[in-house]
């Protein structure tokens, strides 16, 4: 068997992978059950068209399908940032903070007694931690 009998062999099985793979990822863009899943599946199918594509180029010795792959690149990441773009305009907008559990805007309220944290109330008599950070400035 000569090298490029072997190389024949490495990439037909490597076309036949993908080709397996790209079944699979449709096959859970289908099953979904969130959009993010189908828009993450999208974008891999892309990848293992681009793959499969640059293996093409090298087992036909031809060139021009790599400039076909980088085209294909480009319009794949185009898709992919086109329906992020609609995904995140149809989700709902974050929720507003409770006035009262925000983080402190000005450094000066950092200092102060009663800030929260992931909705749990600070203060220099309840985190040791805090008390020993405090001492620490004076």
């Amino acid at each position: 068997m000569s090298v490029e009998t072997a190389y024949q062999y490495l990439f037909l099985t490597a076309l036949i992978v993908l080709g397996i793979l790209m079944g699979l990822v449709l096959i859970r863009s289908i099953i979904g059950p969130r959009i993010t899943d189908r828009i993450l599946c999208i974008n891999m199918i892309g990848t293992l068209v681009i793959c499969s594509v640059t293996i093409l180029s090298r087992l036909l010795q031809e060139g021009w399908l790599v400039d076909i792959a980088l085209i294909y690149a480009m319009i794949s990441l185009l898709t992919v940032l086109i329906l992020a773009s609609v995904y995140n305009r149809k989700s709902p907008g974050p929720e507003k903070e409770p006035e009262g559990e925000s983080l402190p805007d000005q450094p000066e309220q950092a200092a102060g007694e009663g800030i929260s944290y992931a909705g749990e109330r600070l203060s220099a008599a309840s985190d040791p931690a805090y008390r020993v950070k405090e001492d620490a400035y004076e």
